[in-house]
């Protein structure tokens, strides 16, 4: 059963105008407080804009200087009060609310920018600037931050895309060189070209390697034989990094299938697609093993879409045994509108483990999980996945609602999954949390 708070809020239209919602916001901070671009805007822009907002990335404008922030004052206006920027599309009202990756902006910082652009964007007294921040070059690893260099890069080999072309899904074959195995505790992926980020829409790395099949295994893939999952990246998604005293497992011999899906972008580009990756020191094993599972919104395993309608669908996995979710990245396309993660407990509650109320295929964002909020359920748990298509006219990224659509992997297709890296622990575990963490359900009556 869905709960009435999110049907409703699937079903919200722009009934608020921008006006009264930022008004609202603004009404938080007292008239006779000046805000000022050097003083209030820069130190926001800074933590929550430049990492895109600034030359040489994929922003279209800079945010660095007034000089360059001034012109687009109302345009950040609209898009930081309909939550549109930074993309963090996440409903802030339902489910986990603490994440390793918060790009969003608070209501507060709202508040500050509205102000600042209805009392004519000033630009303040240049003493109040801050230190310019300084960013890595655009070749950088983003985890090396954090992590410093990756222990290993693997490399898919590269694909010339045409000026104009049908969509490729380019998936060549690469070596893991180890000769003993290794425990992975991050991984990241990239184009390997900064040329490319404008052709690779998404790019999945495959493990292929010799396990036997454990028809015992809580993964499916481990389970009957099938490939198991390092990572799955698309625009706008970060690294994966494990929390500790989990990971995932490299054994000797193995490869990378990649699964690239390029685009053209109206000049020839050439790239291929980078897999960075850091290991926990050797001979240490994590105690959990992460799978990468696509937990689908498909039922019957298809989709059917009309034109000019607004669709739902759903899809329902069980947990083999106990387990952490550790993150959730809606994926579908164009006609992508929202996703529900729900668990439905083996005593009949439900818990809404995350709401994406506002999709935008532009921004594949992952949203990972502080550890302490990463939700444990017991084995026997249904994973349920909801799943929103908007194939009408109100839908600005919809290249034709008169069509019939279904599942296929072009852009023009669509899909259904929410890809979601999965801890699985024991039983014995999980009751041990269960004792310390009293879990906040949805009774299933809910209406």
């Amino acid at each position: 059963m869905i709960p009435s708070t999110v049907l409703r809020t699937v079903g919200l239209t722009a009934s608020v105008s921008l006006l009264a919602l930022s008004s609202a916001f603004a009404a938080t901070l007292s008239d006779s407080t000046p805000v000022t671009f050097t003083k209030d805007i820069a130190p926001i822009f800074q933590a929550k804009c430049q990492d895109c907002h600034r030359t040489g990335s994929m922003a279209p404008m800079s945010l660095i200087t007034y000089e360059e922030s001034r012109p687009w004052a109302k345009a950040i206006r609209e898009r930081v009060v309909t939550r549109q920027m930074p993309p963090w599309h996440i409903d802030r009202n339902v489910g986990v609310q603490k994440f390793k990756n918060d790009m969003s902006l608070s209501d507060a910082q709202i508040a500050t920018i509205v102000k600042w652009v209805d009392s004519g964007a000033p630009a303040g007294d240049p003493k109040d600037m801050p230190a310019p921040k300084q960013w890595p070059s655009g070749n950088e690893w983003q985890a090396a931050k954090e992590l410093g260099q990756p222990d290993m890069v693997i490399e898919a080999a590269p694909y010339t895309m045409p000026a104009h072309h049908q969509d490729v899904w380019w998936r060549p074959t690469a070596n893991i060189p180890l000769t003993e195995p290794r425990w992975v505790k991050a991984v990241e992926i990239r184009p390997s070209t900064e040329e490319g980020r404008r052709i690779v829409h998404h790019a999945i790395a495959y493990l292929d390697q010799n396990e036997p099949v454990n028809p015992d295994s809580p993964d499916r893939s481990a389970a009957f034989g099938g490939r198991g999952m390092l990572m799955e990246w698309a625009i706008g998604k970060q690294f994966d990094m494990y929390r500790p005293n989990t990971g995932k497992l490299l054994l000797p011999g193995s490869q990378v299938s990649w699964d690239i899906h390029i685009h053209a972008a109206g000049e020839e580009i050439r790239s291929g697609v980078q897999l960075g990756v850091w290991f926990y020191p050797k001979g240490q094993e994590p105690k959990y093993r992460t799978y990468l599972t696509g937990f689908q919104a498909l039922p019957r395993g298809r989709l059917d879409i009309p034109p000019n309608t607004i669709t739902q669908n759903e899809g329902f996995t069980v947990l083999r045994q106990a387990a952490i979710l550790e993150n959730i990245q809606p994926h579908m396309h164009l006609r992508g509108k929202a996703m529900m993660l729900e668990a439905i407990l083996p005593d009949g509650t439900t818990q809404v483990v995350s709401y994406v109320s506002h999709f935008n295929f532009n921004w594949m964002t992952n949203y990972i999980y502080a550890d302490d909020a990463a939700p444990w359920f017991p084995k026997g748990t249904v994973i349920h996945v909801i799943a929103w298509h908007d194939n009408t006219t109100a839908n600005k990224n919809n290249p034709d609602p008169d069509q019939w659509v279904g599942y296929g992997d072009r852009t023009v297709d669509e899909m259904a999954h929410a890809w979601v890296n999965v801890t699985y622990v024991s039983d014995e575990d999980y009751k041990e949390w269960a004792a310390k963490h009293k879990p906040q359900r949805t009774a299933a009556s809910l209406q």
